[in-house]
């Protein structure tokens, strides 16, 4: 199998790579997140310029021909900086949506305002109540003549704050948590009923609270099958994952790497503590864990165009993975570093919290260990919870 990138990926790897060192660095990201709109709305623009916002997307929808991978690249790029960016809600979800199962006319009026950075879209779909279970849903959609009237609330939706347009999940027939009569809609933000929270999140990004109050929202609004969308939403959550997962690479490569630097100028009885053996295996621990989770996030995205089985399987055993070891780089970081590792002015800390972030973000380690089991064993029903 083929591990090497493309000439076009490595070519974005480079660029993004130089914008994050140059233009977004640890004080001046610090900057961006106290500030009022909480990012660097022009940082957006110029990740749009370069094509970033484009990559994944087929030249068909108007996009750069890429794929999976190509948001992978952006993802871990996007880890080793820690941008606050709504890459994954908008480009990787929104567009997710939209490419798999979006009409033309809704492609027509959404893929180019993403691509172009002009449209962000948040992912609606957890609620306060139901846990990792996409399909525990008591936001609802009646029909109502032509559309949908939709009530319910959302919790921790990442982005919102900046969002346009919402994907929102929504029962529109059977129990609770049932599998079928789940549907997945487009809702403007400003649409009357929509009311939000917003907060930050300890990692330094924006989410909000999303309340329907009967919005009307339009037939043409439904992404897919009525009824059927749990489906669509499982694909494009384990998209979402992958991407998670190489974002949390990025991370840890990060995490390790100033920690291995701090070892050497940090000195303790006269010597540098990088040179205590025990340190040392420590660290050499960390490197590995960091490459053992690059491996799975490449395995887990070369096969989100496999089976649906295979597709699960694989993004289920990364997020096990990538929450393991990210717990034990950032921990074994914090605690080579000293207490000084978790002040606000110093960036270790920062990566630790955002790899503890990505641990609970679509399933942690529990629910995916839970959900890779019932799937090995054939029991889909289990899996899906």
């Amino acid at each position: 199998m083929d591990f090497n990138f493309t000439e076009e990926q490595s070519m974005i790897r480079d660029s993004l790579a130089r914008l994050i060192r140059e233009k977004y660095d640890f004080d001046t990201r610090r900057a961006a997140l106290s500030s009022e709109l909480g990012r660097d709305a022009a940082m957006w623009a110029q990740f749009a310029e370069l094509g970033l916002l484009m990559a994944p997307f087929s030249e068909e929808d108007g996009g750069l021909g890429g794929n999976a991978i190509d948001a992978m690249v952006v993802m871990e790029e996007f880890g080793k900086g820690l941008v606050t960016e709504p890459f994954i809600p908008s480009v990787v979800c929104g567009g997710g949506f939209l490419r798999s199962a979006g009409t033309a006319s809704q492609k027509e009026h959404h893929l180019g305002g993403i691509m172009s950075g002009e449209q962000i879209f948040a992912f609606a779909y957890a609620e306060p109540r139901g846990r990792y279970n996409l399909a525990d849903l008591e936001t609802s959609a009646k029909s109502d003549g032509s559309g949908y009237v939709l009530n319910g609330h959302k919790a921790v939706v990442i982005g919102a704050p900046w969002a346009t347009h919402f994907i929102v999940t929504a029962r529109t027939s059977g129990g609770q948590r049932d599998a079928g009569g789940v549907s997945v809609f487009i809702v403007e933000k400003d649409a009357k009923g929509v009311s939000t929270r917003d907060y930050p999140t300890v990692d330094g990004r924006r989410a909000s609270e999303v309340y329907f109050e009967n919005v009307s929202v339009p037939a043409e609004h439904l992404i897919g099958e009525a009824d059927n969308g749990l489906p669509l939403v499982e694909q494009i959550a384990d998209e979402a994952v992958a991407a998670l997962c190489a974002e949390a690479c990025g991370v840890m490569g990060v995490a390790h790497k100033m920690t291995v630097e701090y070892s050497r100028q940090r000195k303790q009885f006269g010597t540098p503590i990088g040179k205590f053996q025990v340190l040392q295996h420590r660290m050499v621990d960390m490197f590995m864990e960091h490459e053992q989770s690059v491996s799975m996030t490449y395995m887990a995205t070369l096969k989100l165009g496999e089976s649906e089985i295979e597709r699960k399987k694989a993004a289920s055993a990364a997020k096990v993975k990538i929450g393991q070891a990210g717990r034990f780089v950032g921990q074994e970081a914090i605690q080579i570093h000293g207490g000084m590792g978790m002040t606000e002015e110093l960036a270790v800390g920062h990566y630790f919290k955002r790899l503890t972030m990505i641990d609970a973000e679509l399933g942690n380690v529990d629910h995916h260990m839970k959900r890779y089991t019932a799937l090995s064993a054939g029991d889909v029903s289990v899996a899906a919870e």
